[in-house]
């Protein structure tokens, strides 16, 4: 019996290895990653962290599941919102799981957040597609430039929806297609000619960088990602397109 593929970047490769080799890609550029995603976007990234953020409105006392967010960026913004909305003390703080499939990935999440003091999260090593976590069981999922490297789109999906408690938020944060007329070629040429160099000088991983930019354009657009997301049972599906498309944010609930 042939073997399924699933697409790795631009090469496809049998499915049984795309997660390990995504494992790899994660672990080289760990210790750098957060420097490299600031020389990638001048530091636009944050500005789109920022931004889904505030729109997912975290609330004291909610329970949000932050999947592949290993180096805590988003954890770490969750978490001090909620709290500023906390001022008179009622509700507790947010609480916050990051769960990412790569262990170096959340040891640099734990790393940064012991620097800050911080104790509202918890990280758990664990797969987008099989959560560890009961039905259910939180207010608000987070993605955020993780869940174009998983093998099953659709399986994370569903995991996302069985997590979640009903009336529960999905937010997805995600490099997306440009619609800016234009912006699309400096970005390709961008993409495919400089962001490869500087991860090679910056985290001497050049490949990785090629890979990462290469998964941006297999990843699927902005109305099809919305209508995979709703074939997850996923409702009011909702898109909000950042610097012209290069990222979207995607809003859905579990109702």
């Amino acid at each position: 019996m042939t073997e399924k593929t699933a697409s790795f970047g631009f090469r496809t490769v049998p499915e049984s290895e795309k997660e390990g080799l995504v494992k790899e890609v994660f672990s080289s550029v760990a210790a750098r990653y957060d420097l490299m995603n600031d020389l990638m976007s001048a530091g636009v990234h944050r500005i789109w962290k920022d931004a889904m953020v505030e729109w997912l409105n975290p609330q004291p006392g909610w329970k949000t599941l932050d999947v592949a967010g290993g180096t805590g960026d988003i954890a770490l913004r969750i978490v001090e919102m909620a709290r500023s909305r906390n001022l008179q003390g009622r509700g507790g703080d947010a609480h916050v799981t990051v769960c990412d499939i790569n262990q170096q990935m959340l040891g640099e999440g734990v790393r940064r957040a012991r620097e800050k003091g911080e104790s509202a999260i918890e990280w758990v090593c664990g797969n987008a597609e099989q959560l560890p976590f009961p039905d259910a069981s939180f207010d608000a999922y987070t993605i955020a430039f993780g869940i174009r490297n998983v093998t099953h789109i659709e399986a994370a999906l569903a995991e996302a929806r069985r997590v979640l408690r009903p009336g529960g938020r999905f937010l997805c944060l995600e490099f997306s297609k440009v619609e800016m007329p234009g912006l699309d070629a400096l970005y390709d040429a961008y993409s495919f000619k400089l962001l490869p160099r500087i991860g090679g000088w910056v985290a001497q991983d050049e490949a990785s960088y090629r890979y990462l930019a290469e998964s941006i354009r297999k990843f699927p657009p902005q109305a099809r990602f919305a209508q995979m997301i709703a074939d997850a049972g996923l409702e009011q599906v909702k898109v909000r397109n950042l610097s012209g498309g290069i990222a979207a944010m995607h809003s859905a609930w579990r109702l």
